[in-house]
């Protein structure tokens, strides 16, 4: 069974959302600043270059010591790990004749998932969620994909090898090297895919684990809980509804940079994608129904309580006005001169009270 994640209640997490925009408003289109949190130190570049018969993999310092020319005939995957060095972006786009508005969106990380066609390159927009297990929340970060006749590049905001997978690939599978650029770009963001799935399978443990606890010992803690997990499927939802669009363009788009054999693939990836969305709308509507399962909770909860305590001063109450009558200080009582009339009324009082007690549980509200 997993383990259940701590939800810190004081911690913030609306910047995933939205990121702040105010260095950039008043700049003019083009303007290379970067936008987000930054999730590395330093930038660094891996440079991959491949055909049929070899590949290669190497750490060039800079973007300025590569040359495409001594690349020819070969596929050209450039993966840059970090976009908040604006220089960093801007040399990678000058040597690959990338539109300056394409680089500002690269270091803009509130873009939304979109794929834009550019007369000898296509520029994708991805996110990728990484799950947290100390926070029990999505990480989210942007990744940007430029698809060109013999090249691909792509920009990662972390370090995070996400894509290592892929570069075992380039080196054992002779195959993959054989289906040019595009079909890179496509194992890139199938890769990216079946992330997702990683992060559902995380997600559905805890909402499971949070089902029982609701069944069991509903707390204030878990209503906390209900709502930070609707948050995350919301962020995970504004994550995945707009890749179908990019996938629908991907598959439909008659770019010569997309052969025909790689758009049956992207139609698997399409059919992924929507298999995650009808994922993530259960979760929400599990979530959904868990909300009003625990309001449902507590009102019955509360209800029980004044039951309880509505049966006890029914029972008292007679026994009250008895109580009361003799408490009053009249010198003429005729019970008062009597031996056996405190012992009668006790008594007396006693079985009012089992008689009503039994009366309740006779009626099945005890």
């Amino acid at each position: 069974m997993a383990k259940r994640s701590k939800i810190s209640p004081k911690k913030t997490r609306q910047s995933r959302l939205v990121r702040k925009r105010g260095k950039k408003v008043g700049a003019p289109p083009g303007t290379l600043l970067h936008v987000g949190d930054a999730h590395t130190d330093s930038t660094s570049l891996s440079l991959a270059t491949y055909n049929q018969e070899q590949y290669q993999l190497s750490k060039p310092g800079q973007a300025s010591e590569l040359q495409r020319d001594s690349f020819k005939g070969q596929v050209i995957w450039l993966n840059i790990e970090g976009v908040h060095d604006a220089t960093v972006v801007q040399s990678v786009g000058e040597l690959f004749g990338l539109h300056p508005l394409v680089m500002e969106d690269i270091l803009n990380t509130d873009q939304r998932p979109k794929m834009e066609v550019h007369e000898h390159y296509l520029y994708i927009v991805l996110k990728v969620l990484n799950f947290d297990a100390n926070e029990s929340q999505a990480r989210v970060e942007q990744i940007s994909l430029i698809l060109g006749k013999d090249f691909v590049l792509s920009f990662q905001e972390s370090k995070d090898d996400i894509f290592q997978g892929v570069r075992t690939r380039l080196e054992s599978g002779r195959r993959i090297r054989a289906l040019g650029p595009d079909y890179l770009c496509y194992a890139l963001i199938d890769t990216i895919v079946d992330n997702y799935f990683m992060l559902l399978e995380q997600f559905g443990d805890q909402v499971e684990l949070l089902e029982e606890e609701l069944l069991s010992n509903p707390s204030p803690e878990t209503l906390q809980r209900i709502h930070h997990y609707k948050r995350e499927m919301l962020l995970l939802r504004k994550a995945v509804w707009p890749l179908r669009e990019v996938l629908t363009s991907m598959i439909r788009d008659d770019s010569t940079l997309i052969q025909q054999e790689t758009q049956l693939y992207l139609r698997d990836v399409y059919d992924h994608t929507i298999h995650i969305m009808d994922t993530v709308d259960t979760i929400r509507d599990l979530l959904a129904g868990m909300l009003d399962l625990y309001i449902s909770s507590t009102s019955n909860r509360m209800n029980e309580i004044m039951k309880v305590l509505t049966i006890f001063a029914s029972i008292f109450m007679p026994l009250t006005f008895i109580a009361g009558i003799y408490g009053m200080n009249f010198q003429y009582m005729p019970e008062l001169a009597i031996r056996w009339a405190y012992p009668a009324v006790m008594i007396i009082m006693a079985l009012i009270g089992v008689g009503l007690a039994l009366y309740f549980r006779w009626k099945k509200w005890l």
